[in-house]
C-alpha cells in the first residue's frame, strides 16, 4: 500500500492530471460527470491513490447532489475528518487516512440510520466490483 511519504512528483506520476487535481490538491470534479455518480454496481470502493477501502456500494445512495454519496463508511481507519473553511463555509474534509488524498466532504443531512452524507469525487474512488 502506498503512504503519506509520497512525493508530489511521484503522485503525478502516478495519477492522472485529474486525479492529482481532485486528490492531492484538494479539487473537485464538476456535479453530474463523474463515473460513479449513477453506479449501482455492487463491490467495494477504494482510494484510487493508494487502494485503502473506503466504503461499500450497499451504503451508496442517490443524493441528488450530483456526486457518489454514501451514507457510511467501512472503517474509521480508513478516513480523517478535517475541518474546511474554505470557500466562505465551514464544512467537514474527508481524507483517505492512509494516503491523505482529498476525498470529499460529509454533511450531517444523510439517512439513516446515520444521518451522514459522505460527498465524494468519482475521480477518488476505485471499485472493485463483487462477483
Amino acid at each position: 500500500m502506498i503512504d503519506k511519504s509520497y512525493t508530489e512528483k511521484q503522485w503525478q506520476k502516478r495519477l492522472t492530471p485529474e486525479q492529482f487535481r481532485v486528490c492531492r490538491e484538494k479539487g473537485t470534479e464538476p456535479a453530474f460527470t463523474g463515473k460513479y455518480e449513477q453506479c449501482k454496481k455492487r463491490g467495494v470502493y477504494h482510494c484510487v491513490c493508494c487502494d485503502n477501502a473506503l466504503f461499500d456500494s450497499q451504503t451508496k445512495y442517490d443524493s441528488g447532489s450530483g456526486w457518489p454519496s454514501f451514507w457510511d463508511i467501512i472503517s474509521a481507519d480508513g478516513i480523517e475528518k478535517i475541518v474546511d473553511q474554505n470557500h466562505g463555509m465551514t464544512r467537514v474534509e474527508v481524507k483517505c487516512k492512509a494516503c491523505d488524498a482529498h476525498l470529499g466532504h460529509v454533511f450531517e443531512d444523510g439517512p439513516q440510520p446515520t444521518g451522514l452524507r459522505y460527498c465524494i469525487n468519482s475521480v477518488c474512488l476505485d471499485l472493485k466490483e463483487k462477483q
